[in-house]
């Protein structure tokens, strides 16, 4: 949730709103850095730098791109006719941007990588001028940029074969009962980071978006921030532990 210093001044958003609209909690519920070959993690807010973005998409063309202009819901991020120019957005690209993905690289590059995930949380329900607004979301949604079977979608590219994310699935159904609590590409079907790896290095990727509700408190909201629990971020941590642990065991195979 970090604002760089080059444009706190320039920031429309409170603290609580852009906790609210960041990914409160994510960096203890995804922390398998002691168990992972490799693991990474980003302090800067995505209102400000999205790293899940291509960084050509940048505004005024793209209001959700690598730097936006509002928040997922519309609401203005940038004080009026402070939003970054292109040499300040460059700036920030060189500063946050950049080096995350050259970091994922050598990562990537260090051997014995089996798979990667890219772990984000999500809000329950979607919002206003989502392509999903005013529904509620699954519990889990993992991602390979298929459709809703994890096949590729015509003239495109998975980013693992269906059978792993279905085998996926599968096991974080069993861990998070209940009809609907996972989707395969819905709501969400996949971010850059997922595809430009992938096709950078062929190790297959699976963005994973655990939903809020289950460790968020009442009565979150822009005005408010989010109240974390903590102890159901551990009680989460845990199971999704479990999830990926069992994946790696029962993987279908062949190996890509």
């Amino acid at each position: 949730m970090e604002v760089p210093p080059e444009v706190a001044d320039r920031v429309l958003l409170g603290k609580n709103a852009l906790q609210y609209f960041s990914d409160p909690g994510s960096e203890y519920l995804y922390d398998f850095s002691s168990r992972v070959l490799a693991c990474t993690s980003a302090s800067v807010s995505r209102l400000i730098v999205d790293l899940n973005r291509p960084p050509y998409h940048t505004p005024p063309r793209h209001r959700d791109g690598v730097v936006k202009t509002n928040a997922a819901d519309g609401t203005l991020i940038w004080q009026d006719g402070m939003t970054p120019d292109i040499r300040l957005m460059h700036r920030l690209l060189l500063a946050y941007y950049f080096p995350y993905h050259a970091r994922l690289d050598r990562l990537l590059e260090s051997g014995d990588i089996l798979a990667a995930f890219d772990c984000h949380t999500m809000m329950k329900v979607g919002l206003a001028g989502q392509p999903d607004a005013g529904r509620e979301r699954p519990l889990i949604c993992l991602s390979n940029n298929g459709d809703p079977t994890g096949h590729p979608r015509k003239g495109g590219l998975s980013t693992c074969p269906p059978e792993w994310i279905q085998s996926l699935a599968g096991i974080f159904r069993e861990h998070f009962p209940g009809i609907g609590s996972v989707g395969i590409n819905t709501p969400f079907s996949g971010g850059f980071i997922s595809n430009a790896h992938y096709w950078h290095t062929g190790i297959p990727w699976i963005q994973i978006e655990l939903n809020r509700s289950l460790y968020e408190g009442q009565g979150s909201g822009q005005e408010t921030g989010v109240s974390v629990d903590f102890d159901r971020i551990r009680l989460c941590r845990d199971r999704v532990w479990e999830c990926l642990a069992e994946f790696y065991e029962q993987r279908p195979g062949p190996d890509p």
